[in-house]
C-alpha cells in the first residue's frame, strides 16, 4: 500500500510497501535534492500534458515550500535543462519523459496501458544539461498526480493537511532517497466520497466561512474537496444535493474545477444522469416527476444535462425513483420491473446520442437502494455492462453481494457505504463512531464477490468523519494490504504519527474505548426515541435501556467517557501550539462530545429516576445534566471559532430534521421535605416509591469480581448523621461513621482469607441514625469445591447467569478450509468471534462435529433449563442463496440454529442497527452442575458472534446484559 507514514526527525518519511523515502540528510548514491543549501530545484512539465498535471505540479512546488520555506519554478519551457529538476508528466504527453523511455532511461513497462499507475525514478546525467533528475511519470493523469503526492506526503505534508490543519515539519533540506518505484493499479478502479446530509456542516460553512461572495458551496470549496480527494488516493465524487445547497450544475464552473483535478463525477441514488431533482425539477414549469405520466419532460432535462457534462469523465447514475430520497410515484407494483427496464434503455439511448463512445464502454451503474432491490429481486433486467452498485443499509451493513451469476457481468461490481446518515430509526450525522474493523469487514467481503469496480462512501460533511475517510480510500487503494489487526490499530498509527509516539498508548485507549462505546450505541440516539415513527417522525427523549440499577451499566459508560475524556484533555493541553487543533478536530472534540451526550442523557435518567424516589440528590443532578448540556455547546463553539473561525457553521450538535437529542432533555425537580429520611439503594434494587424491596446485595463469591456499594440517600432537608456495622469479621466497609446531606456510598468487600467455606452464608450489615436503622444483607457463596485455581480460565455461573465474551474462546476447530478467528475492536466486549469467511460454502447442519466452532468451557452450580441470549452482528446474508444461520450446543447435546438477518425497517431491523445487535433467545438444557462446554457452530461462513448469555434464572433487565464472568 502506498500510504505515508511520517516518522519525524531526525526527519525521514516512507510510504509504506511503497519505499519511496524522502530524507532531510542525503544517504549518498543516487539520492535527488528537492532542496539543498537554500537551492530548490525547479519543476518542468509538459505544456501539452492534462491540466491537473500543471495543478498538482504547482501544488508541489507549494508542498515544497511548506517543508522547507523555499519554492522552485514551475515551468512548461520546451528547453529543460538545470543541475537538478524535477520531471512530471504523463506517457504520450510530455516529450520529455517519452525521449527517457525511448532510450531506456525508464522502464514503464509495469505501467503502460495500466490504469491510475506511475514510475518515480531518479536519472543521473540523463542529458548533457541536466545533472540530475527526478522524472515522475503516469500512464494515465491520475496516475502522473497520485506519483507527485506520494513524495507530497512522504516529505510530510499530509493529504488532510488543510483539512484537519496538520502541521508541515520543517526542514532546510529534503532529498528523495528511493531511485526506482513502479506502483501498481489501485484494487478499486473508482473510489469516491458523497457529501450528503450538509445542511447542518458544509454547506452553511462554504455560505458563510469560506465563501461568503458567493454564499454557497461552489467552485472555490469544491476545489478544495477535489484536491483532498486526489491526495488521498481517491479518483471520484458525488456533490452535495440536498435542499438548501445549490446543485453541482447549478454552477458551470463546478465540473470545470472537478476536471482541472481529474475527478470523476458521479451521483446519488435518486439523482439520473447526474441530474439533481431536489433542487434543479420545477414542478410548476415541469409537471410531476412521475415517468409514467411525464416520460417527455424527464428525458428532456436529462438529455440536456448529458449534452451539458458529456464531455467530461463520470460515472453515470442509471435510476428512477421519487423526488430527493423517496420511493416511485403513481406506478403500479405490478408493472415497477418493466418501468424500470423501460427507464434504463431510455437513459442509455441519452448517453450513445451524446458521447462518442460504445455505450458498453461508458461507465454506468444501477444501485438498487431501498425499494428498489425489491424490484431488482423480482427479475429486474439491468444491462450487462452496468455496474450493480450494493448498498449496505444506511448502517454499515451490506444488504446483499453480487451471487456467482452477477459476478460474471461486464459491469462488475460495487459499494455504497455509510458512516453518516439521515433516516430511520435515527439520525446519526453528527460525529463518526463507527468502527474500521467493521468497514474492513464488509467492504472486504464485497471486494471477494467482485465489488472492485466502484466504492462511494457517504462521508457526510467531510469534518468530523476524516479518519474513516482517509481509512476508507486507504483500504480502496490496496485492500489486500488490509486485514482486522491493522484496521483496528489504522487510526492509532496515522495519529500517532502526528502527534508523537510518547502518546501511542494513550492515544490507543481512548480511541479503542471511543469506538466501543459508540459501537454499542451512537451518540446520537442516546435520548432513545425513534426518528421518522409516527411520532410526527419527531424523536422522543426518553429512559435508556442502560441499566441504573443493575449491572452498574449507565454508571460504568459515563465512568469509561470521564475517563479517556479526561485523558484527551491531558493530552490536549500538553501538546504544542500547532498540534492542538488538528488534536481537537481529529479526537478531543468527538472524545468529549460523545462523553457530555451520554452524560447529558444519563444523567437526567437519573434525575427522573431520582424524583421517583423523593431523593433530595434530584435537584443536583437537574443542574448537572443542564451543566453538560451548556459545556456540549462550550465546545462546539471552540471548534466553530479556534483557527480564527477557519471552520465557523461546520460542526453543529443538532444536525437533521427530527432530532431532538441535541435540546436540554426532561427533568424534573423535587423539593425535599422538611427533617432528615435516611433511604438505601443497593446494586439490583429498584427503590421506586412503591417498589419497596428486602435490601438484599447481589451475592458475592471468589470466582469473579465485583463492585459492591450500598448507597444511603436523603429524602429530607436536613443532614442525616449515621454509623454502620456488620455481624461478620470478614465483611469491609469503606466507611463506618458519616454525615449525609444529599447521598454517600459505603463500598463493601469481603477479605476472603477469613471467610469459612459455604454455599449459603449470609452477613448482616447495619446501618443506623438517631431514629432509624436499615438492615443490608450480603449472601456470600463460598463453596468447598471448585477452589479458584481449580476452575481458573474458566467462565462461571454467578448470580444465576454465565456471560462469555464470545472472542475469548477456549478451543477452536477448524474444518473444511473455515478458520475461526477473534476479530479485535469490534463488538460490546472490544472483540469479538468470526466464524469463517462469507464467500465460503455453507457447512453442513448434520455433521455439525466436523465444521468449525469455537467451544467455551464454563462451570455451572445448576443444572436445568437455560436460556441462551446470543449477541451477533446484524449481518445480511451475502446473496440470496445463503442465509445467517449459526448453531448452538451445549456439551453433546442438541443443536439449535439461529439466523440472524432481518427484513430492512422491520420492527427486528429496527432494533438490530439502533443497538449494532442481532438478539437471539434459544432454550437449552445443562445437565448437571459442573463443566461443562458451550459451542458455536458454524453454519453460514462469515458470522460474527459478540457475546453468549446463560441465563440460569437470575438474568436482570439490562441492555448489555452481564458482565463477563470469567475466573481470572
Amino acid at each position: 500500500m502506498r500510504r505515508i507514514l511520517l516518522v519525524l526527525f531526525v526527519f525521514c518519511a516512507v510510504t509504506v510497501n511503497a519505499q519511496i523515502k524522502v530524507c532531510d540528510k542525503a544517504a549518498g548514491g543516487i539520492d535527488f535534492p528537492l532542496c539543498t543549501d537554500g537551492k530548490v530545484s525547479n519543476i518542468f512539465v509538459s505544456d501539452a500534458d492534462h491540466e491537473v498535471v500543471k495543478r498538482v505540479a504547482n501544488i508541489f512546488a507549494d508542498d515544497i515550500c511548506l517543508v522547507t520555506g523555499k519554492k522552485g519554478k514551475v515551468t512548461t519551457s520546451k528547453s529543460v535543462k538545470g543541475k537538478n529538476i524535477v520531471i512530471i508528466g504523463t506517457l504520450g504527453k510530455n516529450a520529455v519523459i517519452d525521449d527517457f523511455v525511448q532510450k531506456g532511461f525508464i522502464n514503464v513497462e509495469g505501467i503502460k496501458n495500466g490504469w491510475e499507475q506511475y514510475v518515480v525514478k531518479v536519472l543521473d546525467k540523463p542529458r548533457a544539461n541536466i545533472d540530475r533528475a527526478l522524472v515522475i511519470a503516469g500512464c494515465d493523469r491520475r496516475g502522473t498526480a497520485y506519483g507527485v503526492f506520494a513524495i507530497s506526503e512522504a516529505m510530510g505534508v499530509s493529504p488532510l493537511y488543510w483539512w484537519s490543519d496538520i502541521p508541515v515539519k520543517k526542514s532546510k533540506s529534503l532529498f528523495v532517497q528511493t531511485s526506482e518505484y513502479i506502483s501498481k493499479a489501485p484494487s478499486v478502479k473508482y473510489r469516491g466520497l458523497f457529501i450528503n446530509d450538509e445542511g447542518w456542516g458544509i454547506t452553511p460553512w462554504a455560505k458563510k466561512t469560506y465563501d461568503p461572495e458567493l454564499g454557497d458551496i461552489g467552485p472555490k470549496t469544491y476545489a478544495k474537496v477535489c484536491e483532498l480527494i486526489l491526495r488521498m488516493k481517491g479518483n471520484m465524487l458525488s456533490p452535495a444535493m440536498h435542499p438548501g445547497s445549490g446543485a453541482f450544475n447549478k454552477y458551470p464552473e463546478n465540473k470545470i474545477v472537478a476536471d482541472n483535478y481529474a475527478i470523476v463525477m458521479t451521483s446519488a441514488h435518486c439523482e439520473p444522469l447526474l441530474f439533481n431533482n431536489v433542487t434543479e425539477w420545477d414542478k410548476k414549469t415541469m409537471g410531476d416527476w412521475n415517468y409514467m405520466t411525464n416520460k417527455g419532460m424527464i428525458n428532456k432535462v436529462l438529455d440536456k444535462r448529458i449534452s451539458e457534462n458529456g464531455p467530461y469523465e463520470n460515472f453515470y447514475t442509471l435510476a428512477m425513483r421519487g423526488i430527493h430520497d423517496s420511493g416511485l410515484i403513481g406506478v403500479p407494483k405490478d408493472k415497477e420491473v418493466s418501468l424500470i427496464e423501460e427507464v434504463l434503455g431510455d437513459q442509455r439511448d441519452i448517453l450513445a446520442k451524446h458521447i462518442n463512445k460504445p455505450i458498453d464502454s461508458i461507465p454506468q451503474l444501477f444501485m438498487p437502494y431501498k425499494e428498489v432491490l425489491d424490484i431488482y429481486e423480482k427479475g429486474l433486467k439491468v444491462p450487462e455492462d452496468v455496474t450493480l452498485v450494493w448498498p449496505d443499509d444506511n448502517f454499515g451493513y451490506i444488504k446483499r453481494l453480487s451471487n456467482s451469476e452477477e459476478r460474471k457481468r461486464k459491469g462488475g461490481a460495487g459499494v455504497y457505504y455509510h458512516i453518516s446518515y439521515c433516516g430511520a430509526p435515527h439520525d446519526y450525522l453528527w460525529i463518526n463512531t463507527t468502527p474500521n474493523t467493521l468497514i474492513f469487514e464488509e467492504m472486504r467481503k464485497a471486494y471477494d464477490t467482485g465489488a472492485d469496480r466502484y466504492w462511494l462512501l457517504n462521508v457526510g460533511d467531510i469534518k468530523p468523519g476524516e479518519l474513516a475517510l482517509k481509512y476508507f480510500f486507504d483500504m480502496a487503494w490496496d485492500v489486500d494490504y488490509f486485514n482486522f489487526e491493522n484496521s483496528y490499530d489504522f487510526n492509532t498509527n496515522y495519529l500517532t504519527s502526528i502527534f508523537g509516539e510518547k502518546y501511542r498508548e494513550d492515544l490507543k485507549d481512548i480511541l479503542d474505548t471511543y469506538f466501543l462505546l459508540g459501537f454499542q450505541h451512537k451518540p446520537e440516539s442516546m435520548g432513545w426515541g425513534y426518528l421518522w415513527n409516527n411520532y410526527q417522525h419527531m424523536e422522543r427523549v426518553i429512559d435508556t435501556d442502560f441499566s441504573l440499577i443493575n449491572y452498574s451499566e449507565a454508571e460504568d459508560r459515563m465512568n469509561e467517557y470521564d475517563r479517556i475524556s479526561d485523558k484527551s484533555e491531558k493530552i490536549w493541553k500538553s501538546l504544542p501550539e500547532e498540534l492542538k487543533a488538528p488534536f481537537y478536530e481529529l479526537v478531543h472534540y468527538q472524545v468529549k462530545g460523545a462523553a457530555l451526550m451520554n452524560k447529558k442523557m444519563l444523567t437526567a435518567q437519573k434525575n427522573r429516576w431520582y424524583a421517583r424516589q423523593n431523593r433530595a440528590a434530584t435537584n443536583l443532578y437537574a443542574d448537572k445534566t443542564k451543566l453538560f448540556h451548556d459545556s456540549l455547546d462550550y465546545y462546539t463553539k471552540e471548534y466553530n471559532t479556534m483557527l480564527n473561525g477557519k471552520w465557523n457553521h461546520m460542526i453543529t450538535v443538532s444536525p437533521g430534521w427530527k432530532g431532538k437529542y441535541q435540546n436540554m432533555p426532561p427533568i424534573e425537580k423535587y423539593q425535599p421535605k422538611h427533617g432528615e429520611d435516611m433511604q438505601v439503594f443497593i446494586p439490583g434494587k429498584d427503590c421506586t416509591l412503591g417498589l419497596g424491596a428486602a435490601n438484599v446485595l447481589p451475592t458475592v463469591n471468589p470466582f469473579v469480581e465485583k463492585k459492591l456499594f450500598v448507597e444511603l440517600y436523603n429524602r429530607g432537608d436536613n443532614a442525616f448523621s449515621w454509623e454502620a456495622t456488620a455481624n461478620m469479621p470478614w465483611v469491609k466497609l469503606s466507611k463506618k461513621t458519616g454525615t449525609t446531606l444529599l447521598q454517600e456510598r459505603i463500598d463493601i468487600s469481603v477479605d476472603w482469607a477469613k471467610v469459612p467455606t459455604g454455599d449459603n452464608l449470609v452477613a448482616e450489615i447495619e446501618f443506623k441514625t438517631k431514629n432509624k436503622v436499615e438492615k443490608v444483607i450480603l449472601p456470600v457463596f463460598n463453596p468447598q469445591t471448585p477452589t479458584v485455581a481449580e476452575i481458573k480460565g474458566l467462565y462461571v455461573e454467578d448470580n444465576g447467569c454465565v456471560s462469555i465474551n464470545a472472542g475469548k474462546f477456549h478451543r477452536k476447530q477448524e474444518a473444511n478450509g473455515v478458520k475461526v478467528r477473534t476479530v479485535m475492536g469490534l463488538g460490546y466486549e472490544n472483540e469479538c468471534v468470526q466464524l469463517g469467511e462469507a464467500t465460503q460454502e455453507t457447512q453442513s447442519m448434520w455433521n455439525t462435529h466436523k465444521v468449525a466452532q469455537a467451544q467455551y468451557d464454563f462451570y455451572s452450580f445448576n443444572g436445568g433449563n437455560v436460556v441462551a441470549y446470543i449477541y451477533a452482528l446484524p449481518l445480511f446474508p451475502i446473496d440470496p442463496k445463503h442465509d445467517t444461520r449459526y448453531g448452538v450446543m451445549v456439551d453433546d447435546g442438541l443443536v439449535h440454529w439461529v439466523t440472524v438477518s432481518s427484513k430492512e425497517y422491520s420492527g427486528e431491523w429496527h432494533r438490530n442497527v439502533f443497538r449494532n445487535s442481532a438478539i437471539a433467545t434459544v432454550k437449552m438444557h445443562v445437565g448437571k452442575p459442573g463443566k461443562h462446554t458451550f459451542k458455536l457452530i458454524c453454519a453460514d461462513p462469515g458470522m460474527i458472534i459478540q457475546k453468549v448469555v446463560l441465563d440460569f434464572g437470575g438474568m436482570k433487565q439490562s441492555y448489555l446484559g452481564p458482565k463477563v464472568t470469567m475466573v481470572e
